[in-house]
């Protein structure tokens, strides 16, 4: 269900999201619904989402820090929901341990109603395979549990490597900050680029990081003695339009191609090359949502020169073209947004 949809909450009323915590929960991953879906606002100000806590009993919840949080709502809240959210617990017990609900918990989702958003962070995907949300679906959690939530669950098709997946009505995400990666997709599919940037910014984190992109990528931590490549890159954001190659980015830190290579790979983790696609597509994304600009004339800006060519980009990246990309997100955004909405933050 979208957020712009009427919903069970009413016409005009704030879509509401509810929270399950349970014990051994993560307080960081517990507050990010909170953090990122109270941020979300319309042109007026008004609050686009409502976000409560509730437990599986009113009352104290254990976390997995030295203090415990106390939930005003029992099981009951999960039915007034239109999104529910179910963050990490290190205390899943039999759900962990053998794929099955707890009688207590199996209780609690009973009050879930169909059509009902379902998101979960980290090894809260847990409780949503063992509820048998998950079967027949791509999924995703924490990379270190990944190959133990797939033998769990053979039923998940499970993506080890990727920060979230969105299928529709239910999504799962990797550990820790791709919670917060996922909560701003779905503002951003729920009421378009300008208000998920403005909670980014308010936030202090990117607008937006793809759910296909890597979880974690094993590579050295660059040694700060060394030049860095940070000027050639940021010479380069600002000349995307025009055809860039190697040597140049090189030449603006002195430095041969083999050497400038190996350097970029150190800090960045990925080629030149493949930096510089991500970059223009990244530019091209923002084009197609806050202008109307031909499409041939987004794919030149961007220096992919050719629609054909920033449509393939787009495809391999988003998984949508350009055209499909520019509908779904333009007819989203809000006719008038504040300035902080309108400057948004820089990927």
């Amino acid at each position: 269900m979208s957020g712009r949809d009427e919903g069970r909450t009413g016409a005009g009323a704030p879509h509401r999201v509810v929270v399950l915590a349970l014990a051994g929960l993560l307080p960081f991953e517990l507050g990010i619904p909170h953090r990122i879906f109270g941020r979300a606002v319309d042109s007026a100000g008004r609050p686009l989402y409502t976000t409560v806590t509730c437990g599986l009993a009113a009352g104290p919840v254990r976390t997995d820090a030295d203090f415990d949080i106390r939930v005003e709502h029992g099981p009951e809240a999960l039915a007034t929901a239109d999104t529910v959210v179910v963050p990490a617990s290190y205390e899943l017990g039999p759900v962990y341990a053998q794929g099955r609900l707890t009688p207590e918990l199996a209780a609690a989702l009973t009050h879930i109603r169909p059509g009902t958003r379902l998101v979960s962070i980290c090894t809260g995907g847990y409780v949503l395979a063992a509820a048998g949300f998950l079967d027949g679906r791509p999924a995703t959690t924490h990379w270190s549990s990944a190959e133990h939530f797939q033998r769990l669950f053979p039923a998940v098709r499970v993506d080890p490597d990727v920060l979230f997946i969105d299928d529709g009505d239910v999504l799962t995400s990797a550990g820790v900050a791709a919670g917060i990666d996922l909560c701003l997709h779905i503002v951003r599919r729920d009421h378009g680029a300008a208000v998920a940037n403005a909670v980014a910014r308010r936030t202090v984190v990117p607008p937006h990081r793809d759910g296909g992109q890597a979880q974690f990528i094993d590579r050295p931590v660059p040694d700060e003695r060394l030049a860095t490549t940070a000027a050639a890159r940021a010479w380069a954001l600002d000349r995307l339009h025009q055809p860039l190659q190697l040597r140049d980015l090189a030449g603006q830190e002195s430095m041969s191609v083999r050497t400038f290579t190996r350097r970029f790979r150190e800090e960045v983790g990925v080629s030149p090359g493949q930096w510089l696609t991500r970059q223009r597509v990244e530019r091209a994304r923002q084009l197609l949502e806050s202008t109307d600009l031909p499409v041939d004339q987004v794919a030149r800006d961007v220096g992919f020169g050719t629609a054909q060519s920033m449509r393939a980009h787009l495809l391999a990246v988003l998984g949508v073209p350009p055209t499909v990309y520019r509908r779904t997100f333009r007819a989203r955004a809000p006719r008038d947004v504040g300035p902080e909405a309108r400057q948004g933050a820089r990927p």
